[in-house]
Formats: C-alpha cells, structure tokens, sequence
C-alpha cells in the first residue's frame, strides 16, 4: 500500500512540475496564454467566481506588474549611479504585491502558505484586492481605476495621491488598453478555453486511472512473485 501510494505520489508530482513558471510565448494575447498555461486559464476562472474580477482585467495587472515573470522585483537603485544597492520597495511575484499587504493577504484569506512566485496565489491576491473597490464604488472592469487604487492604496485613491504622478497616470492608462485588448481577444475564445478545460480534466482522470490500473497490476505481480519465492524457499 505505501509503495502504490508512493508510485501516485510521484505520477501526480510530475504533472504538476509539468506546469513551468516560464513567461508565455505570446504575452500580449490572452487566448494564447491561456491555451499555453492551462493553469493558469484556471487560476483566472477560480479568481473570477471567488473575486468578480474579470480575467482580462487581472492579466492586464500581471503583465504590467511583472510581465509575467515569477521573480521579477524592483530594479535596485544605484549609489553614486553605478553601484547596485537596495531595492526601493519588497514588491515580488507576478503581482508585485509589498510583503506587508501580502501578509495582510494571507491573513485575511487564511491562504498561509501562499507564495508571491504562485501564479494562482497572486491571481488569487490581485482579485482579493480588487474585490474592497466593488464596496467603494469600484465597477470591476474598470482597470485604471482599479490599478491607480493598487498602487496607491484606497485611501492613497479617495485623497488622489495619483494626481501628483503623472507616470502613474500613463500606467494606469495602458493597464486600461492592455485589458480593452485583452477584453476582446478572451470573448472570442472563451468557449473554446472552457471546452478545452473539460477535455484537460477528461484526460488527466483517463491517463490517471490507465497509471492506477497498471500499478495495481504491476504490484499484484510483485506480490505473487514474492509468495511463489517464499514458498520454494521454504520447501
């Protein structure tokens, strides 16, 4: 039994490490990534029902944030213009989230093992956030809005703090394009993504329940191996 268990184990663990933390081949269409990154397709479905936050919206956020790389940071100021030194802000992951709101995540959430270089975590945290605009007037396709709060803070977004960055201003307006873009191109692949969800799941039961069947056979061989050896040994 704990040898068959193990065997699972192992199978299971290989299709997950199957799943890598590459940046998408094509970052500037949401139906290729999706179609690249099954996870992360699924990751946007369970922030949407759990947040509101549209898909397109959230990966609007990722691309600006990080372009879609789990270890992106800050760039680290220089001393004297050319001598690396800290970086300005804790800011990692694919949301950029700052270690202090990410730990107010995760006690909010009871998510304590999240971590911020998770693709599904940082959606996950990126909806969490977005959801306290909904209370505040916030519509949930409304990703300038959405972002100048994300970077500014709530509070930071009701003084206008953004007013005074014009840079920020800009950002927040390609945010507002790249999910306009990004809006368009997942309507006219959303059936497809969904069916192609099912036919996934289909296929990972099938291949799983082929790899139980022949484990079970495999070790009933064992077994009867071991006993016909036990006996004539013992004769």
């Amino acid at each position: 039994m704990i040898q068959k268990n193990f065997f699972k184990i192992i199978f299971l663990s290989l299709l997950i490490v199957g799943c890598t933390a590459t940046p998408p081949q094509q970052p500037d269409n949401i139906c290729s990534i999706f179609k690249e990154k099954n996870s992360w397709y699924k990751a946007a479905i369970r922030t949407e029902k759990r947040w509101k936050l549209p898909p397109y919206v959230l990966m609007s956020f990722v691309f600006q944030e990080s372009s879609y790389n789990a270890k992106a940071k800050p760039e680290r100021d220089k001393l004297l213009g050319f001598i690396p030194w800290f970086r300005p802000s804790s800011a990692k992951g694919y949301s950029q989230a700052l270690e202090k709101t990410w730990e107010d995540y995760q006690d909010e959430t009871g998510n304590r093992f999240a971590r911020r270089d998770n693709f599904s975590d940082s959606a996950d945290f990126i909806g969490w956030y977005a959801s306290k605009g909904y209370f505040q007037g916030f519509e949930k396709q409304d990703a300038r809005s959405l972002y100048l709060a994300y970077h500014e803070g709530y509070t930071g977004f009701r003084n206008k703090t953004y007013r005074k960055k014009q840079w920020l201003i800009k950002v927040a307006d390609r945010v507002q394009a790249k999910s306009q873009i990004y809006q368009q191109q997942y309507w006219g692949c959303a059936k497809e993504l969904k069916k192609k969800r099912f036919i996934f799941f289909y296929s990972f039961i099938n291949h799983y329940d082929r790899f139980n069947a022949y484990l079970n056979i495999n070790l009933q061989f064992q077994y009867k191996v071991t006993i016909n050896s036990t006996i004539s040994s013992s004769c």
